[in-house]
């Protein structure tokens, strides 16, 4: 748990966090691979991160999830990676669009999964206030499958689950995709959040709080980046 006094902080200590384990991957690899969340949360962290001194042309990008929307929605997670990270000294990194004109959904997850073949190695993860991470909502139908499922990614349908607000098709990494990553970060503001993060690290029942997942997937243990 990294507790921070202000939103600065966080956003740079974050920030610094992300780029120091990609750094370090870069030393030993040929490219390092980071899957990003959306949401106006980690917007800050992104923006930040854009300016490390990093061999950003050997880095991938890809996201934990999409709204089923083209890559130039305003509200699509695709733009906003664009815009807040893929600046300044990150224009050079290699970035994954998970949908494009003329693909379909079932054509959007099976590249998601070829590209998953990459594994991960950071993570950068989100909480709702209802407890979702990724487009994981709690007690969505095919939720069992999502927690179950082999594949990196699947298709959600999370009609009827208010989190999601008007975005109900959506794609979404999986357990099996999260796994293989050596570092998971978890990034929160806010009051509410901290105390919602007591009640999801109390229990380990992922359809209450699928974001659980974070610290439930074997492999990796989780950083969380808090600030009020």
């Amino acid at each position: 748990m990294h507790s921070y006094e202000s939103q600065m902080q966080w956003t740079w200590g974050a920030a610094v966090a992300i780029s120091s384990v990609l750094a370090r991957d870069l030393q030993h690899k040929p490219r390092a691979r980071l899957l990003l969340s959306g949401g106006s949360t980690p917007a800050p962290v992104y923006a930040a991160l854009s300016k490390a001194p990093l061999d950003w042309d050997r880095v991938d990008i890809a996201l934990v999830d999409e709204r089923w929307l083209l890559p130039d929605d305003p509200d699509s997670n695709s733009r906003l990676v664009r815009e807040s990270l893929l600046q300044n000294n990150a224009t050079k990194a290699r970035f994954e669009n998970i949908t494009r004109p003329g693909r379909s959904i079932e054509e959007a997850v099976n590249t998601a999964n070829l590209h998953a073949q990459a594994p991960p190695g950071v993570v950068v993860l989100g909480m709702g206030e209802d407890g979702h991470t990724a487009s994981l909502f709690p007690r969505m139908q095919g939720l069992d499958a999502a927690l179950e499922s082999r594949a990196a990614y699947v298709s959600a349908d999370a009609t009827g689950c208010p989190g999601a607000g008007k975005f109900l098709r959506r794609i979404s990494l999986t357990p099996a995709g999260l796994a293989p990553a050596h570092t998971r970060l978890l990034l929160i503001r806010g009051e509410s959040k901290r105390k919602l993060l007591d009640r999801v690290l109390d229990g380990n029942d992922p359809h209450e709080y699928p974001a659980r997942i974070a610290f439930l997937t074997p492999g990796a243990t989780l950083d969380i980046h808090w600030c009020p």
